[in-house]
């Protein structure tokens, strides 16, 4: 039976937290994992909370919500990963103690990088006004002060990002290791003959 767990990505916009989620997503399937979901800010708001707005109450409703998926996901064996950028450290400590084998991974880029990137153009649209409230310019963001995980994504490739996640995973028995995958495939080969 597989393990559920969540692995919680959080950090400012274009941080690059959509990006590792699905790495890791693709990593998990490679390894065999048949029970996997990935749960992302930007497609939640399309459907599950297209009714909040980003205020601090209706950013709290929206990680609400998006912890009640979560938890029902990971107690039944399903390795979610959530892709937020959930400001409000008391909102993620509500994830911690909800969802089983809860795993906060910190995608910290600085300021200067996001700005540079900006795929969406949303940090020029904030630093000029255009849009109030935007985290990490008019509005808080709470890093972490204890994640199981920080990535650097201003430095490091998105292998090294997902490597270290994985190896966190393979360390605390939540996934498979490649070689304990390997070995499985071989018996499984062998069994086919």
């Amino acid at each position: 039976m597989q393990e559920g767990f969540v692995i919680w990505f959080t950090g400012l916009s274009a941080s690059g937290k959509t990006t590792l989620a699905k790495e890791v997503e693709r990593e998990l399937r490679a390894r065999g994992m048949r029970y996997v979901q990935r749960l992302d800010g930007d497609v939640v708001r399309q459907d599950l909370t297209r009714d909040l707005g980003f205020s601090k109450k209706d950013r709290d409703e929206n990680i609400h919500r998006v912890t009640f998926v979560a938890e029902l996901l990971s107690k039944n064996g399903v390795a979610t990963t959530c892709s937020f950028i959930s400001p409000y450290r008391k909102a993620r400590e509500t994830a911690r103690v909800r969802c089983h084998n809860f795993v906060e991974v910190y995608v910290q880029c600085p300021l200067e990088v996001l700005i540079e990137r900006d795929p969406k153009g949303l940090y020029k649209k904030a630093l000029t006004g255009e849009i109030k409230g935007f985290t990490g310019v008019d509005d808080p963001y709470e890093p972490p002060e204890s994640a199981e995980i920080v990535v650097h994504t201003g430095q490091e490739t998105i292998k090294e990002s997902t490597d270290k996640v994985l190896a966190f995973l393979e360390e605390n028995r939540l996934i498979p290791t490649a070689n304990e995958n390997a070995a499985s495939a071989q018996v499984s080969a062998g069994e086919g003959k």
